[in-house]
């Protein structure tokens, strides 16, 4: 069960906002964690992307999401929001979605609008359930939430509206709205078109917000200040590790396909490697068990 709520809660209730990279292992994870962020999000897109090397198109079942969420959130001690996309179904498959996440560890479980399977906020063919389908669809996760919380535990849900694509920006901030209304820790309205738009979101609604920000040609990225300055609270990165692991891969595999390899200057020294996955913490908890060492 998460630990984590509270410290996402009380991170929420600080001045200021607070910057969010996305990770899609337990290694991107505990590298965001030691960067020294306070919180992580799991992306569905870079787990589809790396887990299946599948696009996120609703290819990814629920227990794979699951079972990638429980290794990252094993692997650190910051809070983790999880991408729950449409729940996984109808409003009982969202119960469910929500009670695993938190079984996994995770503070946070994201549930969108999109009709399902889902797909990436930036693909071809988007579209959302109705209000009434969409205003059900949170309401369970809420629901589930209560459970949690009767039993001692905890866990925030973000409500996500991709509305604005397909249905334009009043109807998207109708949703943001409502799902606030609904009691919705966070709302994330995805897409907005403009830093008006993103002041008018974050006048109206009275919960906490996120800005996702992705390196798009057609997206100018804020800076935390600007985003801070229209009102947002967290700001996501959801594909920057992504993107940069995959192109050093990438570029290192080219080199290597034509008889080079990549130099030092693209490669950690072996020793901060070695470091970096955790041998020299084995070693102390190994040395713990050494006959004539215990307690």
């Amino acid at each position: 069960m998460s630990t984590h709520a509270p410290k996402l809660r009380a991170l929420l209730t600080r001045p200021g906002l607070t910057v969010v990279p996305s990770c899609f292992d337990a290694m991107s994870a505990r590298l965001i964690e030691r960067a020294g962020f306070e919180v992580a999000f799991m992306s569905g897109y870079a787990v589809s992307a790396t887990q299946l090397a599948l696009p996120d198109a609703g290819l990814i079942s629920f227990e794979e999401m699951v079972a990638q969420g429980r290794r990252i959130c094993q692997a650190v001690h910051i809070p983790v929001i999880g991408d729950g996309d449409t729940g996984f179904g109808n409003p009982v498959n969202v119960k469910r979605t929500v009670h695993g996440y938190n079984r996994a560890g995770f503070a946070c479980a994201m549930i969108e609008d999109q009709v399902y399977p889902k797909r990436c906020g930036y693909a071809h063919g988007l579209a959302v359930v109705s209000r009434e389908e969409a205003l059900t669809r949170l309401r369970a996760a809420l629901d589930a939430r209560a459970e949690i919380q009767a039993t001692g535990g905890d866990i925030l849900v973000i409500g996500r509206t991709d509305s604005r694509g397909p249905e334009g920006f009043e109807e998207a901030l109708w949703r943001a709205e409502a799902f606030a209304d609904l009691g919705a820790d966070i709302v994330y309205f995805e897409g907005p078109q403009s830093e008006a738009e993103m002041a008018e979101l974050n006048r109206r609604v009275t919960v906490p917000t996120m800005l996702a920000q992705v390196e798009k040609p057609d997206r100018p990225l804020l800076s935390p200040r600007q985003a801070e300055d229209l009102g947002y609270d967290l700001a996501l990165f959801g594909l920057t590790l992504l993107n940069a692991s995959l192109r050093a891969m990438r570029d290192a595999l080219a080199l290597m396909a034509g008889g080079g390899h990549p130099g030092p200057d693209r490669l950690m020294p072996f020793e901060e490697l070695y470091e970096t996955v955790g041998f020299e913490e084995y070693y102390a908890e190994e040395r713990r068990y050494v006959p004539g060492t215990g307690d």
